[in-house]
């Protein structure tokens, strides 16, 4: 049994069954079926419409009165103004499509037996393996991030059996332009979406080696008979080359990646294609024990609530989230979407594109712990766009300095609100983004990602100190309009002023810049016009059922919806540090106490969420309970995709990253060791996490205490090091393994 293998003992009847497989561009859904094979592709930058910007020039002339309206307790009047007038144009923005399919019909006996079909983590190949007659056959399936094309080899132990046509097809606007004796090339352009017109053009490509056999077509099909072995290599392009840029040529770029690929010996695609995602994948290992349950098929696992809670599965998601990342996020590629890099919807839910008023984020919060840094950079690639069409929205809407993102964007870099006032008018998406950035300079510590990321920071800093201002009643600087995620107040909207989130945000942006500032020696007095406004900023307030207030009136107790799915007042628990066990107990008893009243129902990325939130709290049983809900068939899919429902990648991202948050928690210097260790997962271990400070942490416990553990920071510096009720300071010389026992679980000093 390979701990890092889903399989299945039948072919995918649905998309939610098929595998995975992708280069962070190029993607591909296998479905294994024994009698036509279908391969459906993706490619990152394949949006509808084109560039354009949804900035409206009369939100700013109504602002004043929105925000007068709201400080008057006429909230629902301010949603109507807000409706009307300061709302972008469009009013929704473009959607994330599937660019096509790549069909294999095989000529073969149909009765298949045995039959298994698999994705195995550590080499990225989706394997498809059945007998038929007389006849083994093997269909490998990946997508290279060397070669840059997915390629699909499909082997016979007798000579001469394999008989298969190929054929491509594709939902978009196109046609076949390319017809050669060993390939097809089918070539179209985009859709138009809320009145923007298409202004992409795409090419779709196939190229067939045999070995043996003979090669025939017809108008659309290439047809195989006879060979020993067949291999197809496939590769999707677009003409997009940033988010007002268009001009490329997508049939040269995928001619040229099949071109040299297909000068390749496949065995040489397969060994650099493994070589690479191994540099990826291998940093880090985890065990957390096993049960019988864990030689069952990963479908069959899903279903019984017995098998999700078997401590393997928990290991399997998280590595499977970490596999997510390296698949749909890569330098130079788009950063994962909604679906990461999936999607066969011409409508898909939410567009497929990018919310950032929690999934975005959340997609990012595994790759710094899972030692995964160099899957963040689609990441920082984005923002730095944003902050280019983010200025000409902070300036139209607001009269501001600096760039603002509300609660969505897409491949053309969208930043005004929409959807309507009750979601998208929360100007803070792009001071979250950047504050998450400073947040894995953390875990980097690297002064190139520094200065790269600055200026980011900075201007995010410069729009909010243009947006605040001071409420007539308390004094406080704040946020208005705004909201809090997605969620109502009982005033029948969410409209309000400086809701919970929106302070705890700021506190970290504002703090993070300064930081910054000072590391690199320079904006002075910016830094402390920002110490001045973050002096100002409202505190977190406890509530009259002891909850931690989602808003700054006490309304937590009477809105219409008690369990909603968003938590964005416990931001300051996870995934900041403001709110901590140690430093501030009585607001992370409060919190606690909002985790309780919200309950652990919800969407999966929701569950996610909770998730992370428990294990901050230290609470190993209670989150061990979550990631078990998280893993049952009402919210995962048997291809391990979460169900949100529908599909959404952000509580796989969100999962994985639960669970290593529930074995190493990292902040202002501390590493704590297994703060969140539940019972289930007694002994195991795990190596390569990261913590911030950019020190790869190793662990190994054995019943449920900690037995050793090694630190390997890359620059010099002291940390202290918690585990169970023991407490160490430890000095970590550059690049030097440091090597820490445990006696019962309490460390031992050197």
């Amino acid at each position: 049994m390979n701990k890092l293998d889903l399989w299945y003992q039948e072919p995918a009847t649905v998309w939610n069954e098929a595998l995975p497989v992708g280069n962070g561009r190029l993607g591909a859904m296998v479905f294994g079926d024994i009698s036509r094979d279908r391969l459906q592709i993706n490619e990152s930058t394949f949006f509808s419409g084109g560039p354009y910007s949804p900035a409206n020039p009369d939100a700013r002339a109504h602002l004043d009165e929105v925000r007068q309206l709201i400080f008057d307790g006429r909230f629902k009047e301010a949603e109507g103004i807000a409706h009307r007038h300061i709302m972008g144009k469009p009013y929704l923005q473009m959607s994330f499509q599937p660019i096509g399919d790549v069909w294999i019909q095989f000529h073969h006996q149909m009765n298949a037996s045995p039959y298994r079909r698999s994705l195995d983590l550590d080499t990225a190949i989706a394997t498809t393996a059945y007998t038929a007659g007389d006849m083994n056959i093997r269909r490998e399936a990946f997508v290279s991030a060397t070669a840059g094309v997915l390629a699909y080899r499909v082997t016979t132990n007798r000579p001469g059996g394999l008989f298969l046509d190929v054929a491509l097809a594709s939902p978009q606007p196109g046609e076949m332009v390319e017809h050669a004796d060993d390939g097809l090339i089918y070539s179209g352009h985009n859709r138009k979406e809320q009145g923007i017109k298409g202004a992409l053009r795409f090419a779709l490509g196939a190229r067939l080696l045999h070995e043996g056999g003979d090669l025939s077509t017809t108008p659309d099909t290439i047809r195989i008979r006879g060979a020993n072995s067949v291999t197809i290599l496939v590769d999707a392009a677009t003409s997009y080359k940033r988010f007002d840029d268009v001009s490329g040529d997508p049939l040269a770029l995928i001619k040229a990646r099949l071109d040299a690929a297909a000068n390749t010996p496949f065995e040489r695609l397969r060994k650099d294609h493994i070589n690479e995602h191994q540099r990826l994948f291998r940093t880090l290992s985890l065990d957390l024990g096993t049960t019988v349950s864990a030689e069952r098929p990963t479908n069959e696992r899903i279903a019984e609530p017995e098998a999700a809670d078997g401590p393997a599965l928990a290991a399997l998601f998280t590595q499977y989230g970490r596999y997510l990342t390296i698949s749909s996020s890569r330098p130079g590629t788009q950063p994962s979407n909604l679906q990461g890099l999936w999607n066969e919807e011409i409508r898909p839910s939410w567009g497929s594109k990018y919310t950032t008023n929690i999934n975005l984020e959340m997609n990012y919060w595994l790759p710094d712990p899972a030692n995964l840094s160099e899957c963040f950079e689609p990441l920082i690639g984005m923002v730095e766009d944003l902050a280019e069409t983010g200025k000409l929205t902070a300036q139209m809407h607001y009269g501001a300095r600096g760039w603002v993102l509300h609660h969505n964007t897409d491949l053309w870099r969208a930043t005004a609100p929409v959807d309507g006032p009750v979601w998208g008018l929360w100007p803070m998406g792009g001071a979250w983004l950047s504050a998450q950035l400073w947040d894995h300079y953390q875990f980097v510590h690297d002064d190139e990602t520094l200065e790269r990321i600055y200026p980011l920071m900075k201007g995010a800093t410069e729009f909010l100190l243009d947006y605040l201002v001071e409420h007539p009643a308390s004094g406080f600087l704040v946020t208005v309009p705004s909201l809090s995620p997605e969620n109502s107040h009982p005033f029948g909207t969410s409209l309000c002023a400086a809701p919970a989130m929106d302070n705890q945000i700021i506190r970290d942006l504002f703090a993070g810049v300064i930081k910054a500032a000072g590391r690199l020696g320079r904006d002075d007095e910016f830094s402390a016009t920002v110490t001045k406004a973050l002096g100002r900023i409202g505190p977190d307030r406890i509530g009259r059922a002891g909850q931690l207030q989602e808003w700054g009136d006490d309304w937590d107790m009477d809105v219409p919806e008690p369990h909603h799915r968003h938590v964005s007042h416990l931001y300051g628990l996870y995934p900041s540090w403001q709110i901590n066990m140690d430093a501030t107990p009585d607001l992370a008893c409060a919190a606690r106490r909002s985790l309780e009243l919200r309950g652990d129902e919800a969407t999966g990325w929701g569950i996610g969420w909770r998730l992370n939130l428990w294990a901050r709290l230290r609470e190993g049983k209670h989150a061990h309970d979550v990631i078990t809900r998280l893993l049952r068939s009402d919210r995962t899919y048997p291809n391990l995709f979460d169900a949100h429902p529908p599909f959404q990648i952000d509580g796989n991202f969100g999962g994985a990253a639960g669970v290593i948050e529930m074995l190493v928690q990292s902040h202002d210097g501390i590493i704590d060791l297994l703060p969140a260790l539940p019972e289930n997962w007694s002994t195991g271990s795990l190596q390569g996490a990261r913590a911030r400070g950019a020190i790869t942490v190793d662990i190994a416990w054995a019943n449920g205490r900690l037995v050793e553990a090694t630190l390997c920071s890359a620059r010099a510096q002291t940390v202290r090091v918690r585990a169970a009720s023991s407490e160490q300071s430890v000095i970590l010389p550059a690049g030097v393994p440091v090597k820490l026992s445990a006696i019962d679980g309490r460390l031992n000093a050197a």
